[in-house]
């Protein structure tokens, strides 16, 4: 059976991807062996709810999921490889916990499926990635693989959250117990739609948990994000460009390279790294380079220096810089050099990209200035009187929420279209790399305003529904959709399902959703979130504007 995946919006046909390779560049037994992968955590899950009644869980366990799941998501990692090491690793984990409990007596006596039995030598791991049953075609209802996939992949979404606020010290046990008991629903065929529909609303509620969970630990080792002019120019020293999002790698580099002579740039969705008060204290730390994930590969090419991957949004690269590409953490592809996970209680060892960058020229510039970003819950709420001001006085008319992903696909020139054609009394609210189809575009301010505030990286979203909740505090509302604020959100990849998921729970409603409607939705399931929720795909700018503006 051929490879079959519809977890992000370039799904081919807007259908999903099967043959020999996805429309990201993933090959055939790398998508299988990720979803061997996903179906062997089902198994830990299985022994490992059973070892938390009884005491017998391993806390490291839940690093484990949370660094199996992010590593599936679509654009984080291609290396098949490593995924087996992880499979590796998850059988081994699955055993152990297996044998605990049996030496205690605690074993549960019932019929297991095979996600929590199976066995093979690592060289049949292919062959039995492709059995149906370790698939998302396992499900022949398709309102059940739709509800099942929704859940899955928002498990992934919050086990990339989860992973960054892990390796900070932030964890939350209820969370990872909860990505167990969902994995575990979505091989349950008792299970009606009216309980996964309920799962996934459960799931969204948990993102939401996730994402404050992450602001939390970003802001407490590195302050509160704070309006800040990000430098766009280049300077004539060696460089490292820094992709990604997790803060504590890039937080051990800049240390690393101190009085090295070697310059630091960020890259898409680490721009934000430059609005952390923490980070502005290292002379070497330029700014941002280039743009969204996918020009990567001109803006690679004339970067000239080491690229380090943090984690997601890899494009496979064109082979005039392959041998300066790094990844690390849950991040990989065929070829690039790795560096390893840091030890307990170390940090990791980048000696080896520094010098590298060394020994290779300065950046090529790709454009000049500066632009401004900052613009999380914390900094917003200091500008709130100003902010309130402005709305009641009629100077800001709406806001208009545009966050998640950016991607290659020509159509999503609509969100710059769109971006130009608001009215000047509209200010848009943004985070993650969608920002980059309109954060570069001359909008002006309202009154010191300026008409374009970035929040931060894709988890920043949660800044966005913090800002919200607080206007509708302020202007003592009853339901946060009485406020003047639309969503025309863009997504990609899971992460974006995990922010969709986490703001229907909050009850928000009528969010555009574009530029097309998930494959993985099917009608029945996207008639319910029409319905329930009003979620509606774009269509033209001037329609849209004039349902919002109408």
């Amino acid at each position: 059976m051929s490879m079959f995946c519809h977890q992000c919006q370039e799904a081919a046909r807007n259908v999903g991807c099967s043959g020999k390779a996805g429309v990201c560049g993933k090959t055939e037994p790398v998508a299988n062996l990720q979803d061997l992968l996903v179906y062997t955590l089902k198994g830990v899950a299985e022994f490992n709810q059973q070892a938390r009644k009884h005491g017998l869980h391993k806390p490291e366990t839940d690093e484990q999921m949370l660094d199996g799941l992010f590593s599936t998501i679509t654009n984080a990692n291609f290396d098949g490889e490593a995924i087996k090491d992880r499979i590796d690793r998850a059988l081994f984990t699955r055993e152990e916990i297996k044998k605990a409990l049996q030496n205690e007596g605690k074993l549960e006596e019932k019929a297991y499926g095979d996600f929590a039995t199976w066995e093979t030598n690592r060289k049949n791991y292919e062959e039995k990635s492709t059995e149906k049953k370790v698939g998302i075609l396992r499900d022949e209802n398709e309102d059940v693989r739709s509800l099942r996939s929704l859940v899955l992949f928002g498990l992934k979404g919050i086990s990339a959250y989860g992973e960054h606020a892990y390796n900070l010290g932030k964890h939350n046990p209820e969370i990872s117990e909860f990505i167990e008991k969902a994995l575990l629903a979505t091989e349950d065929d008792s299970l009606s739609a009216d309980d996964l529909t309920a799962l996934v609303l459960d799931t969204g509620a948990k993102g939401v948990e996730v994402m404050a969970l992450l602001d939390e630990a970003n802001t407490s080792a590195y302050g509160n994000p704070e309006i800040t002019e990000v430098e766009l120019g280049v300077r004539d020293r060696p460089a490292i460009l820094v992709s990604g999002h997790d803060l504590k790698d890039f937080d051990e580099l800049l240390e690393q390279t101190k009085d090295q002579g070697v310059d630091i740039y960020t890259h898409s969705e680490m721009l934000p790294a430059n609005y952390y008060p923490a980070f502005k204290k290292y002379d070497h730390f330029v700014g941002n380079y280039g743009s969204s994930w996918w020009n990567q590969k001109v803006e690679f090419d004339s970067f000239n220096g080491p690229v380090l991957f943090t984690t997601n949004c890899i494009v496979p690269p064109k082979e005039s810089y392959t041998d300066r590409i790094y990844t690390t953490g849950a991040s990989g592809y065929p070829g690039f050099k790795h560096i390893a996970n840091r030890d307990k209680g170390g940090v990791k060892d980048f000696s080896e990209v520094i010098d590298h960058a060394k020994k290779l020229p300065a950046p090529t510039g790709v454009e000049e200035g500066k632009l401004v970003g900052g613009f999380a819950h914390n900094q917003v709420m200091q500008l709130a009187d100003k902010v309130v001001d402005a709305v009641k006085s009629g100077a800001i008319k709406q806001f208009f929420v545009m966050a998640g992903c950016d991607g290659r696909m020509k159509d999503r020139e609509y969100y710059t279209d769109f971006a130009k054609a608001l009215p000047e009394d509209t200010v848009i609210l943004t985070a993650g790399c969608a920002k980059y189809r309109y954060n570069k575009l001359e909008l002006g301010d309202i009154g010191g305003i300026p008409r374009v505030l970035d929040a931060g990286q894709c988890n920043d979203s949660y800044s966005l529904a913090v800002i919200a909740l607080k206007l509708k505090e302020v202007f003592e509302l009853e339901d946060v959709n009485e406020l003047p604020i639309s969503y025309n959100i863009a997504w990609y990849e899971q992460k974006a399902v995990i922010v969709l998921l986490a703001l229907l729970s909050l009850g928000i409603k009528n969010i555009k959703l574009g530029p097309t409607l998930p494959a993985f939705l099917s009608p029945n399931v996207a008639n319910v979130l029409v319905e329930k929720f009003g979620i509606n795909g774009i269509q033209t700018v001037e329609e849209d504007m004039e349902q919002f503006l109408g």
